[in-house]
């Protein structure tokens, strides 16, 4: 069961590892998700294997800008109404949710979903780590479709988008844009069989736990920022300008440090040779206080260690490379 002093130990680890969270945007939907849980009461989380076969469950999810959604915060009914209206097109009703990935907003999010919807939440997510488009999933890497799905604003606008996998990230971004800039994404209607197949297993119960068992962490380097660079350029698909940031390491072998990014660092050159890429997770972490630096708050002069985390093993197959590796962030190989 998740209720109040688990909402409280979620939020805490929700911040690790999650570039790009903004304060006002967690504050806002940390906040959201207190006031659901005190109408509500608290949530049941189920591993999906516990499941009944025959349930259909849905992911949810925040998409757009974490910034308008700290300048615009929830109206309340934004997760209900994309649910409700995902299943008017299914014509059958969600009988589970999950969370797209367990970092910033999203874990909150779909407590507060489970919640409004009174039913239970998967214990896990489908990305084991974030990535910056939708179709970046576990569940698409095991052939999920991550539509139809319905996006439901603050403005309390609804809209449904059924379309080609490939085609979602193409309709959704300007329909969030014309929705204010942010909204609630119920998305990849499945059965309970390919949520259990899919899913990235334990990563809320892990995060809920007082005591969790230490994540897989290598540490790259510890130096100080010489150079960030943000190109005008532009990715067809990619939500984000290219940036490089270049470091110089403290002590050690003294290398340089390049680290590539899209929203998130995609890649890490130590002395021009690959020392890190997706699909693991690549991190910069404040001297100061241990948290995440998000690309675009790094400057020079900043004294940074760069972690590594392995990535969850789906994502280190074939289709997993094809769907998260360098190749998607338009870095050939």
């Amino acid at each position: 069961m998740i209720d109040q002093d688990g909402l409280d130990r979620l939020a805490s680890r929700a911040l690790e590892f999650a570039p790009g969270a903004g304060d006002s945007a967690f504050a806002a939907m940390l906040d959201f998700a207190r006031a659901v849980l005190d109408e509500r009461g608290p949530v049941t989380l189920r591993p999906p294997g516990d499941l009944p076969p025959d349930r259909l469950c849905c992911a949810i999810t925040v998409v757009g800008s974490t910034m308008a959604l700290g300048e615009q915060p929830p109206r309340g009914d934004e997760p209900l109404r994309a649910v409700r209206a995902l299943e008017n097109r299914l014509g059958k009703p969600i009988g589970a949710v999950a969370a797209l990935n367990a970092a910033a907003e999203n874990p909150l999010l779909a407590v507060i979903t489970a919640a409004q919807c009174g039913v239970p939440l998967a214990d896990g997510d489908g990305t084991g780590r974030v990535f910056p488009l939708l179709e970046q999933t576990t569940f698409a890497i095991g052939g999920v479709a991550p539509a139809p799905l319905a996006v439901a604003s603050s403005l309390g606008d609804v809209a449904l988008v059924d379309t080609a996998p490939h085609r979602v990230e193409d309709l959704v971004r300007p329909l969030v844009l014309a929705q204010g800039g942010w909204a609630v994404a119920a998305c990849y209607p499945m059965s309970t069989e390919e949520l259990a197949a899919t899913l990235v297993p334990g990563t809320l119960s892990a995060m809920l736990d007082p005591a969790p068992p230490q994540r897989e962490v290598r540490t790259l380097c510890r130096g100080r920022i010489a150079v960030v660079e943000h190109s005008a350029r532009r990715h067809p698909r990619l939500p984000s300008r290219p940036a490089s940031v270049v470091i110089h390491e403290l002590g050690g072998l003294e290398r340089l440090v390049r680290l590539e990014a899209h929203n998130e660092v995609v890649l890490a050159l130590t002395d021009g040779a690959v020392a890190a890429s997706v699909p693991d997770l690549i991190c910069l972490l404040s001297v100061d206080d241990g948290m995440v630096v998000d690309i675009d708050a790094a400057t020079a002069g900043m004294e940074v260690i760069v972690v590594v985390l392995p990535a969850a093993p789906a994502w280190h197959t074939e289709e997993g490379h094809r769907i998260g590796g360098l190749e998607a962030f338009g870095i050939a190989r």
